[in-house]
């Protein structure tokens, strides 16, 4: 773990900084000073996804997917409550039916830290494994990801694969084990990017990893898990999705992001919004605001939970490539400094604010704040969540989405602002502390901004209705 001093000097470094690179998951000082492309931003844009199948039942297969990678020993990651459940079972039959050898660690922790993946990286690295099988939400899959990684990267620092500024960001060169992702929430989309979330404890703020290298072979996308996931679960994980697609279309223009990467393995995953991923975001949207509420209300609705299933691939090809910003960015330290809150229904006995939950209740502020910027995108957004805005003024983009939210979370009833979950205007200057590391996603932002202005939102935040 980075010590105190350590952390001081990265925030004042970053306060410092005279040029700072947008969304880089890879350090800009490989090739810093050297344009390759003749121009100041980026002018291209890649689709990186990784491989998905979906049906009910699909898990049957996993076993054979095994046997075709030629695997001989296998990493299988869950955490302790979903190692007990049909899940996992429907995993571990597989795998015997096939008669594939495999070891089980069920220690990841939800919402993982720094600590947490060190200790499922360390289980890694002595297991020698040829293929990585997650089962579980975000959680799971993002610390199998770092598994997969540093186990081959033997000799690497923790930091040195971690976002910068708060770690080196190095390019990952070498070839990973193959991955095989099987999501039993619908939210995070990690079954479909090359991204590892943490929390970063000595900045109590969320970093993580980026790069197309970690994503997984196959996210195997059995819409019969999602039916176990209890009411707050589903609700959180759906504000996810939620929360990915409208950030990633209301992301910069991949061609306004800057700087133009010298090499092509320094263009970062999040590349801004590109004519790619605004069809999967834009698209998710419409699944959200058909079937959410439906998947939140009714556990036993296998048509809306296995649709919030797909949404979340889908939202996942679309942030996966654009990008998150605000929402996202400032979610990391709510999380990450929550004192007393335990969400229902997640069955930790650590206080948690889970990452949908940080995430959307920042939103109608976000949305209200950035709208100026692409106010065609803003309204467009709130029409398809069920807004009228046939006699709308551009000039009242961020309003009417932002009204569209609060009643969307207001039906779901989430806790009333970040005042619900423990937060004061006290706690608003460590917040935007924690707030400012975030490079990799806040400088997505359509619209720039201060730390005065990342104060007022939070502050904005404290009661949504």
């Amino acid at each position: 773990m980075a010590g105190r001093d350590r952390i001081v000097h990265l925030l004042r470094q970053l306060e410092k900084a005279a040029c700072r690179c947008p969304a880089h998951s890879q350090t800009y000082h490989q090739g810093s000073g050297h344009v390759s492309c003749g121009r100041t931003t980026d002018y291209a844009f890649e689709m990186a996804c990784s491989n998905i199948r979906y049906g009910e039942g699909v898990t049957r297969e996993i076993g054979m997917d095994l046997q075709n990678l030629g695997a001989r020993n296998v990493c299988l990651m869950t955490d302790r409550n979903l190692s007990r459940l049909p899940p996992v079972s429907a995993v571990l039959d597989s795998l015997a039916k096939h008669g594939v050898t495999y070891k089980c660690y069920d220690k990841v922790r939800v919402e993982p830290t720094d600590a947490s993946f060190k200790e499922a990286i360390d289980f890694a690295k002595k297991g020698s494994f040829d293929v990585y099988v997650a089962v579980g939400g975000g959680s799971v899959i993002d610390t199998c990801k770092a598994a997969n990684l540093y186990a081959c990267h033997p000799e690497a620092d923790f930091l040195d694969f971690v976002n910068a500024p708060i770690g080196r960001g190095k390019p990952i060169t070498q070839p990973l084990k193959p991955l095989i992702a099987v999501p039993t929430t619908a939210g995070t989309g990690s079954e479909t990017t090359g991204v590892a979330i943490f929390d970063f404890e000595a900045l109590k703020a969320k970093t993580g990893i980026a790069s197309r290298a970690i994503k997984p072979t196959l996210g195997m996308v059995d819409p019969l898990h999602t039916l176990h996931m209890p009411q707050r679960v589903a609700a959180n994980s759906g504000f996810d999705v939620l929360c990915h697609a409208l950030e990633s279309y209301t992301a910069i223009p991949y061609n306004l992001r800057s700087p133009c990467p010298p090499n092509p393995i320094n263009r970062p995953a999040y590349q801004g919004s590109n004519p790619v991923s605004d069809v999967w975001s834009r698209h998710a949207l419409h699944v959200v605001a058909k079937f959410m509420k439906r998947a939140v209300k009714d556990p036993e609705d296998l048509e809306a939970r296995s649709s919030m299933h797909l949404a979340s691939v889908f939202a996942g090809i679309g942030f996966g490539n654009a990008g998150v910003h605000l929402c996202h960015g400032m979610s990391y330290p709510i999380a990450g400094n929550v004192k007393t809150f335990r969400a229902k229904d997640y069955g930790v006995e650590h206080p948690i604010v889970p990452h949908g939950l940080s995430v959307v209740l920042t939103s109608p502020a976000v949305f209200t704040f950035t709208a100026s910027m692409c106010p065609e995108r803003h309204l467009e957004a709130a029409q398809i969540l069920g807004a009228d805005v046939s006699n709308t003024k551009r000039e009242d983009a961020g309003r009417v989405l932002s009204d569209t939210l609060r009643q969307f979370l207001y039906d779901l009833e989430v806790e009333d602002g970040l005042g619900a979950i423990g937060y004061t205007k006290e706690d608003i200057p460590a917040l935007v502390q924690g707030t400012i590391p975030q490079e990799r996603v806040t400088k997505l932002s359509p619209r720039s901004h201060t730390e005065e202005d990342l104060a007022d939102l939070f502050e904005a935040s404290l009661k949504i209705y």
